[in-house]
């Protein structure tokens, strides 16, 4: 299991699109043990739209609709907010132009990304952020 560490860190949004959700599930489990399975089934069963998983395609064109697996890296207590940083495993997919003579197939590639998420921990808003190396 992870350990969770205190840090008194800011935020930074480094230009990037920031998306909001509110995670009130995993937050009503913070300080528990079943913290980390209720974050990982909550996030994975968002609107894909709330996460940054477009900007992290690394290969694919677009996100599939397959279901995603969320592992997580990181919890960081700071003050009234709790940092997560999680890894997320999903399928993008290459699409071909869609011509009668267009030999590329619709494949599923797997695609991987890592997103920070900010849990304020009065209202459980959350900001959702792409992790760039």
């Amino acid at each position: 299991m992870l350990a969770v560490a205190q840090s008194s860190i800011g935020s930074v949004s480094q230009g990037l699109v920031v998306n909001m959700v509110k995670l009130d599930i995993a937050l009503s489990a913070w300080g528990t043990p079943g913290f980390y399975e209720l974050l990982k089934q909550e996030v994975a069963q968002l609107d894909y739209a709330k996460l940054p998983l477009q900007q992290g395609l690394s290969t694919g064109n677009y996100v599939s609709d397959a279901p995603i697996t969320v592992s997580i890296h990181s919890v960081l207590e700071m003050g009234n907010m709790i940092r997560v940083n999680v890894g997320i495993f999903y399928q993008g997919i290459i699409g071909g132009c869609s011509c009668t003579d267009d030999p590329t197939p619709v494949s599923d590639i797997n695609e991987y990304c890592e997103v920070q998420l900010d849990i304020d921990r009065a209202s459980a808003i959350t900001t959702v952020l792409l992790v760039k190396d």
